[in-house]
């Protein structure tokens, strides 16, 4: 008889859980939608925990449970729900923008001319509108993996020269 109570107890725990998970997925997904239909990072909206916290009336730790263990399938791929978060940056004449649309804006600039320093890139940016410093340059591009000017520059040359 204690066996079949505690069975019960976790069942419900279960769907408990199952209930407040949808709760923030489908908050999560409404604050997205846009980038989910279409799989356009410039589409993406900056979104912290706390705003889907604040949607969803549950706790930013249980938000933060819930988009680390979770993924959401779209028909570019399986997502982590974690992903769909971003930083915003400001811009000039549209508000709040993605830290991924100035990513992707860098890393195509980058692939276009590997000599672009920090500080060109950033001048660039915010000739675009961005309202950027020259070290969250420095960041995203450490974020994408790419290295500094003065090294993108060497790796033309031959491995044997690196140590």
């Amino acid at each position: 008889m204690i066996l079949k109570s505690v069975n019960g107890k976790v069942t419900l725990q279960t769907k408990i859980l199952s209930a407040i998970d949808e709760q923030i997925v489908k908050a999560l997904i409404n604050f997205q939608h846009d980038y989910l239909l279409t799989g356009n990072v410039t589409l993406l909206k900056p979104m912290i925990l706390k705003d889907i916290a604040t949607i969803s009336k549950f706790d930013i730790s249980t938000v933060s449970r819930v988009t680390n263990i979770n993924n959401v399938k779209t028909h570019f791929g399986v997502l982590p729900l974690k992903s769909l978060f971003s930083e915003g940056i400001m811009t000039r004449e549209h508000g709040k923008v993605s830290s991924f649309v100035v990513k992707k804006i860098m890393q195509e600039y980058l692939e276009n001319d590997d000599t672009l320093s920090d500080i060109r890139l950033t001048e660039i940016l915010q000739q675009q509108g961005f309202m950027i410093a020259r070290r969250t340059v420095a960041k995203y591009r450490h974020l994408l993996n790419i290295p500094v000017a003065r090294l993108r520059r060497r790796e033309t040359l031959p491995k044997q020269y690196f140590h």
